[in-house]
Parts: structure tokens; C-alpha cells; sequence
């Protein structure tokens, strides 16, 4: 709730202070015969909008989970990413063809001394917001303010720009306005594309952040039980819910009671460091002198081929004459399913006896 609070006070600001930029660089605009001027007011417009929707998107993502949707409405927020980086593209084209037209058919602008103090406080004001909002949305995991802040920081970059061109209009009534409309607008398609990047990827799904995978083997791993951390798997349901997944390997000598109590206390450490609910998956180990010369021949096979980055999960069941192991390959190989058959052919050869259990894994590694 601390967290929604602040993402929607940042926003609430957010509309303010574009507002007021609006205003003044409106009727500056106008007066002026500015387009430039013109297409920022229109720009500031557009993030004191974009504000809106993440105020709304926050509000909606904090519903409490439900039935259909037993991990909560998070995600919603990266929908209201989208939506801001569509209203940020749609400014961007609208500026594009206004510059165009500003440069077919040029009218001179009229800017005077009153008009540029306005428009350089409007750069200073806009910068720093735009550093407040990003740090906010950093501190808060919020990719919509993170995408407003970026925004606001390259506004007071196109404002600045267009300060430029007024000083130069001003002095030697040189008209720029079409050119710089037309930079302006190439930097705002530029900020759309690149929110629409980063949260698509999010939806889609990437790889889990390098530093807290280090974090999480680290805390798993502690546990002097735990001989191997291995399958780490972490999904979000919106930037402030994580779940993970995890198999551990432990002696097969462990009993059930001691397990579940050691799988427990890793749990509830993980969530408690990290916010991240963790299921934990087991491995057996064991360490017959019998079973290493088995792990060690395996080994030399698969030391055969260059794209197995590693083997884990290896156990040797006498009993039911099973031996187990998963593979993770690289992306870089293309036939790992055909990999598997070959290797599985040479060990048939010398383990005839053996039944055979390869699973392919996936390289989620760092």
C-alpha cells in the first residue's frame, strides 16, 4: 500500500507541474507563432495524461486477487506502460507532420524577452522533475513512472532545443521551427519505441536480473544441507509480486521431516530478504564410490560436446538400475533433442544393464 501511495503522489505531481508547463508554453505558443513551443505544450499535455492512466493503472493493479486471477492484477501495470508509450507516439507523429507542414508552408515566429525566461525555466523545471519522477519509480520498481521520468528528462532536452531556436530567431530572425519540430518529434518516437521495447519484454518474459539470481543461490545455498542450488526459475505478476522456483540437492540419507524442515527455513529466509515466494524442489545425492565412476565416464562423454554448459540432478538408482540426469545446453545448439539420442547411445553401450533418464533443461544460468 506505501508503495502504491507514493507512485500515484509522484503522478499527482506529475499532473500538476505539466499542467502549469502547458499553460505557459501555450500561450507562449500562440502569441510567439511558435510551433515548436506549440508541439511542447502539446508534449506536456500528453505526460500530464500519461500520469492519469499510471495513477489509474496502480489503482487497478492493487485489487486483491480473485478466483480468476489467484496471483492478483499487478501486471496491469505494465499495460498502463504501453498505454503511455501509445499517447507518447501518437504526440511524436502529430509533432512529425505539423514540423513537415511548418517547413512547406514557414511563418516567422515573434518571440520576445518574457517568452524565452519562460521557456528556460520550463527546461530547469522539467529536468529535475524528470530526475525526482525516475529516481521515484527506481526506488518504487514502477516501470510507468520510470517511462515518465525518462520522458520528462528528453522533454526538457526538446525544450532547451527550442530554446536554441528561439535564441537564434531572436537575434538574427533566422526560422528554425520546422527543423527543430521535426528533431523534437524524431526524440519523442524514439522515447515511445523504447517504453514499448522494455515492457513488452517484461510481458514476454526475460531473464531474471543477474544480481538477484546471485542473490537468491547465495541465500539458498548458505544452508550447509544444501549440495547443490540448481533450476532457478523466477516469474513476476507485476512489479512488486515475485514467485520462484528452485531444486536443491541434499543427501539421500536425509529423511522427509528433515527436509521439510530444512526446505521450510529456506522459504521463509528467501521471502523475508528478497520478497519472492519460493517453491523447492529436491535432488538426491549419493556419493558411492561405485556412482562417482559412473558420474565421472558421463562426464567424459558429454566433455565431447562443446554446447553442454551442465549437468546436474545426477543419481544412480541400483535398485531399480535407473540412472537420472538433467542437461542444459546452450542456445547456440540447435539439435538438442538429437544431442540427447547420440549420448544416450554411447552410454547404452557401456552401461547395458542401466535404464537411462536424460531431461533437457533449460540455460536460465547468468
Amino acid at each position: 500500500m506505501d508503495r502504491n501511495k507514493k507512485i500515484i503522489k509522484a503522478s499527482i505531481w506529475g499532473i500538476i507541474v505539466n499542467l502549469i508547463l502547458v499553460a505557459f508554453k501555450a500561450v507562449v505558443g500562440i502569441i510567439a507563432n511558435s510551433i515548436a513551443i506549440t508541439l511542447d505544450a502539446v508534449n506536456n499535455l500528453s505526460d500530464a495524461l500519461s500520469s492519469i492512466i499510471t495513477i489509474i493503472g496502480t489503482k487497478l493493479s492493487n485489487k486483491r486477487p480473485d478466483k480468476k486471477h489467484p496471483y492478483g492484477y499487478g501486471r496491469i501495470e505494465y499495460f498502463s506502460s504501453v498505454i503511455i508509450a501509445v499517447i507518447i507516439l501518437v504526440a511524436g507523429l502529430t509533432s512529425l507532420k505539423e514540423s513537415i507542414e511548418k517547413i512547406v508552408t514557414p511563418e516567422s515566429a515573434d518571440y520576445s524577452i518574457a517568452s524565452l525566461i519562460i521557456i528556460i525555466v520550463a527546461v530547469f523545471v522539467k529536468f529535475f522533475f524528470g530526475r525526482y519522477v525516475k529516481k521515484q519509480g527506481k526506488n518504487l520498481n514502477s516501470n510507468s513512472l520510470v517511462a515518465s521520468g525518462t520522458d520528462a528528462i528528453s522533454d526538457s532536452v526538446l525544450s532547451l532545443s527550442t530554446f536554441v531556436g528561439a535564441i537564434i530567431s531572436f537575434i538574427w530572425h533566422i526560422s528554425l521551427e520546422g527543423y527543430i519540430g521535426i528533431i523534437i518529434s524524431i526524440i519523442i518516437l524514439k522515447s515511445a519505441i523504447e517504453i514499448f521495447k522494455d515492457t513488452i519484454n517484461d510481458m514476454i518474459g526475460v531473464r531474471a536480473d543477474a544480481e538477484l539470481t546471485k542473490e537468491l543461490r547465495d541465500v539458498v545455498g548458505s544452508y550447509k544441507e544444501v549440495l547443490g542450488v540448481y533450476d532457478l526459475a523466477i516469474h513476476n505478476y507485476g512489479p512488486n509480486k515475485m514467485i520462484g522456483s528452485v531444486h536443491i540437492q541434499v543427501d539421500d540419507n536425509m529423511k522427509a521431516k528433515e527436509i521439510h524442515r530444512l526446505t521450510r527455513r529456506i522459504a521463509i529466509d528467501v521471502y523475508s530478504k528478497l520478497g519472492i515466494a519460493l517453491t523447492i524442489g529436491i535432488y538426491a545425492s549419493n556419493d558411492l564410490e561405485e556412482n562417482k565412476k559412473i558420474r565421472e565416464y558421463v562426464g567424459k562423454i558429454l566433455s565431447e560436446y562443446k554446447n553442454i554448459i551442465q549437468i546436474h540432478a545426477f543419481y544412480v538408482d541400483e535398485e531399480y538400475k535407473t540412472i537420472s540426469f538433467d542437461l542444459v545446453f546452450s542456445f547456440d545448439e540447435k539439435e538438442p533433442e538429437k544431442r540427447i539420442d547420440e549420448i544416450l547411445e554411447k552410454l547404452k553401450k557401456k552401461y547395458k544393464d542401466y535404464n537411462f533418464n536424460i531431461i533437457l533443461d533449460t540455460d536460465i544460468s547468468d
